[in-house]
């Protein structure tokens, strides 16, 4: 006749097994947070690498350098001013092209679109995703400049002559190209990220708007994009961060001025695309340290994107969470 085993037995047998499922925890533990602490390294010695590179350069100018216009490698006066200038402008000019579209896109496709539908145009919008940027950058070069200087420009020029955007003469590449261009290119992710937002709002929320008699636009408006209007915002700033680093697309289409212009007709410069022009020719040491110092300037203007975005997105989805209790 076998004995039960007593309480203290039991114990016994299973204490080893607690401490080994302890040790596993701890042990997974410590390696997450040495993969998320690698990450926080990498950014402090990207900041420090670029630092040290640009250290001639901060030295020489510095804090005129992001405020000065002129860029002249020849007497080695140099100032990026016109390049965030051109960066900031052909972003927003993209997002205030894009947003709609992308959207507009994203609705059709959570909410309107009939099923045999829905997977086709999804595929041709992630395809655009997919297209490498050099592509848009041809497309900009054969298609969209021509089109842009016989069509347009003098259209806008004789509509819309009397603002300063629209005046000077049609170039074709320039500052509207370049945001086109961009445009494109960011609004299948606005698209995309948009749509899994508005997939993932629970359908008691349409239930209760339609219920109350609302439409479906209402619904739509009130029950769907209210819910997920903080995932739209991010899905827009994601856009936006896509835009700010693009290079090779705009360095082929904007005309590559390093001149502050108002028209929209004008040709500009990115801080992308003289990294990506002038980095190769750079034949002093000054000369390349401004240039490590403007991508510098492009990682800091790129956080603080990012962390104006996060704070807006922490603010709206705080708002929707006290009008939903």
């Amino acid at each position: 006749m076998i004995d039960a085993a007593t309480p203290g037995d039991a114990a016994v047998l299973i204490a080893p097994r607690v401490r080994s499922r302890a040790r596993g925890d701890r042990l997974f533990w410590g390696l997450l947070r040495t993969v998320a602490l690698g990450f926080v390294a990498l950014v402090l010695a990207l900041v420090a690498a670029l630092t040290v590179e640009a250290f001639p350069a901060i030295v020489r100018f510095g804090w005129r350098f992001p405020f000065t216009t002129t860029w002249d490698p020849v007497a080695e006066s140099f100032g990026a001013l016109p390049f965030i200038y051109g960066t900031l402008v052909s972003s927003f000019l993209a997002l205030l092209l894009a947003v709609p579209l992308g959207i507009g896109a994203a609705v059709y496709l959570a909410e309107l679109a009939p099923a045999r539908l829905r997977s086709p145009i999804v595929f041709l919008i992630e395809l655009l995703a997919a297209i490498p940027s050099v592509v848009y950058g041809l497309w900009g070069i054969f298609v969209l400049a021509p089109w842009l200087r016989s069509w347009v420009e003098p259209a806008l020029g004789s509509a819309f002559g009397f603002l300063p955007l629209f005046k000077g003469p049609a170039y074709g590449v320039g500052m509207l190209a370049a945001g086109l261009v961009l445009a494109v290119m960011i609004v299948p992710f606005i698209a995309t990220v948009g749509r899994e937002v508005l997939l993932a709002v629970p359908n008691h929320q349409r239930e209760a708007a339609l219920a109350l008699g609302a439409t479906r636009w209402e619904t739509t408006r009130i029950a769907v994009l209210r819910y997920g209007r903080s995932g739209l915002i991010g899905a827009v700033l994601l856009g936006l961060g896509r835009a700010l680093g693009e290079t090779m697309a705009v360095t082929m289409v904007i005309g590559n001025r390093p001149e502050i212009a108002i028209s929209l007709f004008a040709p500009g410069y990115t801080m992308a695309s003289v990294l990506a022009n002038e980095f190769t020719e750079a034949t002093s040491d000054l000369y390349l340290s401004a240039l490590v110092e403007i991508g510098l300037l492009l990682f800091a203007v790129t956080v603080i994107v990012n962390a104006l975005a996060r704070l807006l997105v922490w603010s709206v989805g705080g708002t929707v969470k006290t009008v939903r209790e």
